[in-house]
């Protein structure tokens, strides 16, 4: 698939690299505006980019626009696909751009016109007679969208600010194939009956209440599955000679100054004043762990120091994206930092990436990995980002994990990598993190002795495994679909006594289970069997013991399987041997 770029270069790609798909969707995205505006021309058009997976456009429409709608629109795609229109591109100067967008009364784009460096050339990529500014790339033309549909309708206020007026948001999805569009629908009902918030509520993990939008309550069971995650880290972390330490929720201005955060991620933060002073509450752990690090002096012999933390953060996040689990305004990041030598640099980027593939194959996630370059913004010499860039570079290629470059997406004090994980039905979701910073140790004048007797500056690395414990946990709901392993399930084992009579054999049982280290719950309702079976079935619990009278007098159990159904009688210490077996929970 040929794809034309702003320089008027043209490339040869396929649809299976990202920056294609890039290109294939927002091509898509202009294609939409162009049957909208066929449609109804005095409709304003706001933005189109392509997404993680699709494209969207904003418009200002003079009416209501609704699903009625949305399907006039998808018919005029077609058409214009069907005249398989070249995708041209040429340049105007910031005036000329800013009087053909004056003369169409297309306000937003001249707005973001008016915003651009006055001496900077405009590209525009014209298809047919629809024509916009735009960096591009795009595809080559039109008649290769061969598949697309476009899926819901959502407002959403112009530049994502509140104050401004509020546009329509056409979400939509477009293949090569209509194979593949097939597959990418089939793929969406089956999240539809993942969604961890309705799997979430239906199993009693968690809710979030209206007095704290973007802030999520675990409910009991939900703090088993997330307590069994932090016991599984706690776990892996003390046996790579990680110390767990905690730090302040909220800390001085003065030191988010010093560490970049008050410049570079004020919008994100929340702040309030103590005793007449600036505070911010901590959007992530690192400033805490430089503290930790600076509070006695250090030695070569102590490197490279491996500091853990499951810190409570907080992220001033905007209304209009919060998403269950996975976006929110508070949650649990598995931080951990690293201070080391130069000379152990590429070794311990090698030593984390291990941990990392260690715990995402526990879970059945493959992953691949992206490794983002110095962004616009951002602090330190050209030297020293090209010294990071090239050591997370080494490191992955001695370990021959392959990586994908992505340009300027950086932090803003060092270079990543970034683990993509891959869920059971497709979906690709960021959580891993190797972030390599030259910038804060010496922001903060952090040093240590080194052999020869004289003070330097350590190298260090922010990383994560889990991400946010939270979003963790919605990804793992969804991807298990509400079916956790044995280990991972907040109640592995369901008591089901076929009448009150039995309760006191039941409790025996439980006990017994429960002294044997398994999480047991009785149902002791007066409900037929088959009722509590279909109930322990909807609560996705791996086993269901049935006790009656066979049992009782047998002093056996009957066991049934969530996913095998029944699996026949056996003593209690036969089951108990089983599910040891089974579980996997002590394995590191």
């Amino acid at each position: 698939m040929k794809v034309i770029c702003r320089n008027n270069e043209m490339r040869e790609g396929s649809f299976e690299e990202q920056w294609v798909k890039e290109a294939f969707w927002h091509t898509s995205a202009h294609v939409l505006a162009q049957a909208v505006k066929r449609l109804y021309p005095d409709t304003k058009c706001a933005i189109g980019p392509a997404i993680s997976q699709g494209f969207y456009y904003d418009f200002a429409f003079s009416f209501s626009f609704g699903d009625e709608h949305l399907r006039l629109v998808e018919d005029e795609m077609r058409k214009i696909v069907a005249e398989a229109l070249t995708v041209r591109v040429y340049e105007m100067e910031r005036e000329e751009a800013a009087a053909y967008m004056r003369e169409r009364d297309e306000r937003y784009k001249l707005e973001m016109i008016e915003n651009l460096p006055a001496k900077e050339m405009i590209s525009f990529y014209r298809q047919g007679e629809y024509a916009e500014f735009c960096a591009g790339p795009h595809i080559s033309n039109t008649c290769h969208i061969k598949a697309f549909q476009l899926l819901s309708i959502a407002g959403a206020y112009w530049r994502g600010d509140e104050k401004n007026e509020m546009l329509t948001r056409i979400y939509g999805i477009s293949f090569p194939k209509v194979s593949e569009l097939t597959a990418y629908l089939q793929r969406a009902e089956e999240a539809k009956k993942r969604d961890h918030r309705k799997l979430g509520k239906e199993l009693g993990l968690f809710t979030i209440f209206e007095q704290g939008p973007g802030f999520p309550v675990f409910l009991p069971k939900g703090m088993v599955l997330k307590n069994l995650l932090i016991d599984y880290w706690r776990r892996i972390h003390h046996r790579e000679g990680y110390m767990e330490i905690s730090t302040p929720v909220m800390l001085d201005r003065s030191l988010w100054e010093m560490s970049g955060h008050w410049e570079y991620y004020r919008e994100s933060m929340y702040t309030l004043q103590i005793d007449e002073t600036d505070f911010a509450v901590k959007p992530m752990s690192c400033p805490g762990g430089v503290l930790v690090y600076q509070s006695k002096p250090r030695s070569y012999k102590e490197l490279p120091m491996r500091l853990g933390e499951l810190g409570l953060v907080h992220r001033n996040e905007k209304s209009g994206t919060l998403h269950g689990l996975m976006r929110v305004r508070a949650f649990t990041q598995d931080d951990a930092h690293i201070f080391m030598t130069k000379e152990q640099v590429i070794g311990e980027i090698q030593n984390v990436a291990r941990i990392i593939d260690e715990v995402y194959t526990k879970f059945g996630f493959a992953y691949r990995v992206e490794l983002s370059t110095r962004p616009e913004h951002s602090i330190g010499s050209d030297e020293e980002w090209e010294m990071a860039t090239d050591a997370l570079k080494k490191a992955m290629d001695g370990i021959g994990v392959s990586y994908v470059i992505n340009e300027g997406d950086g932090a803003f004090y060092g270079p990543k990598l970034d683990f993509h994980l891959q869920d059971s039905i497709g979906r690709t979701w960021q959580c891993g993190t190797i972030q390599l910073d030259f910038q804060l140790p010496a922001r903060f004048h952090i040093e240590y002795i080194g052999s020869d007797g004289q003070a330097h500056c350590p190298i260090m690395i922010h990383r994560v495994v889990f991400g946010s414990i939270e979003r963790f946990i919605g990804i793992l709901i969804e991807h298990y679909a509400g079916k956790f392993p044995l280990w991972l399930a907040p109640v592995q084992v369901k008591i089901l006594p076929i009448a009150e009579r039995f309760h006191d054999y039941a409790e025996e049982t439980a006990d017994r289970l429960e002294k044997a280290g398994l999480r047991c719950e009785m149902d002791e309702r007066t409900e037929k069997i088959g009722y509590k079976i279909r109930e322990a079935q909807l609560d996705k619990v791996p086993y269901m013991i049935i006790i009656g009278q066979k049992e009782a007098e047998a002093g056996e159990i009957s066991v049934r399987s969530r996913d095998q159904g029944d699996t026949g009688s056996m003593s209690i210490e036969e089951f108990i041997e089983k599910i040891r077996e089974e579980d996997g929970m002590h394995s590191c």
